[in-house]
Parts: C-alpha cells; structure tokens; sequence
C-alpha cells in the first residue's frame, strides 16, 4: 500500500456520515470496560538499572519508560496480590533492620556498664 491509496482512502473515510459505518460486529460496552481502562496514577520515582538492561529498552526507541512499566504491569497481573504489610513506625523507617544507630549502640552499652556495678 503506497502514501496515495492511504490518503485517498481517509478521504472516502472522512467524507462518510456516522448512519455509513457499520458498528454490527462491535460489541456494545458496559460500566465494566471503562472501569477497567482508567489507569492508576503514576508517580515519578529513581530506580538502577543495569546498563546493558537500559540500553535494550532504549534501543527501541522512544517510550522506553512506558515499556518498562508496561513489563512490570504484566508481571504484577500475572502473580498473586500480595499480603497487605503491616504500617511501620518512623522510628523503623529510619532505621534498616537489624543496625542499630551508634547513639543506641552507645546507650545499651553505659545500661550494660551500669548492671554490671
């Protein structure tokens, strides 16, 4: 199909009225398809990649981003939803688990000092 046929053919399309179109093989569509289009809102965020990883994504030009996160929507679709994590304290998330501050380390060690006299 060459550039003329193309746009001869939009303009025999764009010239037909809405009552020429035949809608018959189109299913009609309920509540559901459009709560299931709208899509969660994103949010920008960093994230590492491997280089070689990024570099292939890239190399598809524009969109690689919304490649990405497509990728990562089907992985996501294709597993169990996830147990809901328990909400943890700042305190937590301030600190990684299983490091103590040097403050706290410093306190524990004068209690111990303290029970030992």
């Amino acid at each position: 199909m060459n550039k003329g046929s193309i746009k001869s053919d939009l303009v025999r399309v764009d010239r037909m009225s809405d009552d020429d179109i035949d809608y018959s093989d189109i299913p009609p569509l309920d509540e559901k398809f459009f709560v299931r289009v709208t899509m969660p809102p994103k949010k920008q965020l960093t994230i590492r990649l491997d280089s070689d990883v990024l570099d292939w994504f890239k190399a598809y030009g524009r969109g690689y981003q919304t490649r990405i996160n497509r990728i990562l929507r089907v992985v996501m679709e294709s597993q169990p939803p996830a147990a809901p994590s328990k909400p943890r304290s700042a305190s937590e998330l301030k600190q990684r688990p299983g490091r103590v501050s040097k403050r706290r380390a410093a306190l524990r060690a004068k209690r111990s000092a303290r029970a030992a006299k």
